[in-house]
């Protein structure tokens, strides 16, 4: 989607509009991507004592994904240092309402890629809230971040025509804060059990006599 169409979609008041709150410069609507700003919320990655991550809720061991990460918050045009190898969740700072015919890929602005940063998510149709961004330091060197800096950038891709997505069901709609991994919510995961213990329940079919001839 190129300029025009995206600042007329920022004027429409139907299902297709497109709604960036807040915009603070419109310089940030550029030829095809529009720039988002880095957020005020962090979920920051915390070593624990843990030998791992489990998203399995029957398994014993298991304790809610939120307690391996620590919570910390910016104001405006504060500073936020991201570690070497460290794993960060941010938002953007605006909040999007996408239309329910685009799709949007977010990407790091090419400035934050060469310190070593790479951004690279999409988003569905129809989506509300702030975009969830994981953040990961690929570099040697701790690298300093700006709270309200133009970090990321959006590209949005319109559906063949026709096409609409709105649905609601979806595990991180209408987020404003960083949101932990959802990961052990997974139905999959209870259909996996189950196939499992079936299979461990099943009675092996009998081996043929061998012959002793």
């Amino acid at each position: 989607m190129i300029r025009n169409e995206i600042l007329e979609r920022l004027s429409r008041t139907d299902g297709l509009r497109l709604g960036i709150e807040p915009l603070l410069d419109e310089k940030q609507i550029g030829e095809m991507t529009v720039d988002l700003r880095l957020g005020y919320d962090f979920l920051v990655s915390i070593v624990t004592r843990r030998p791992y991550i489990g998203v399995a809720r029957d398994d014993e061991r298991f304790r809610p994904i939120s307690t391996y990460f620590q919570p910390t918050r910016r104001e405006l045009g504060e500073r936020f240092i991201l570690y070497p190898d460290q794993v960060v969740l941010t938002t953007t700072l605006e909040y999007i309402a996408l239309p329910s015919d685009c799709y949007a890929d977010v990407l790091t602005r090419s400035s934050y890629t060469r310190l070593g940063i790479s951004v690279s998510t999409m988003v569905q149709p129809g989506f509300r809230g702030c975009f969830s961004i994981e953040l990961f330091n690929h570099g040697n060197n701790p690298i300093e971040l700006v709270v309200g800096a133009k970090m990321f950038q959006m590209r949005l891709t319109k559906l063949s025509d026709g096409l609409s997505y709105g649905g609601l069901d979806r595990k991180y709609f209408g987020n404003v804060r960083p949101t932990p991994s959802r990961a052990a919510d997974d139905e999959d995961l209870q259909k996996l059990k189950s196939i499992s213990e079936r299979q461990r329940h099943q009675v092996p079919s009998e081996a043929g006599n061998a012959d002793d001839g």
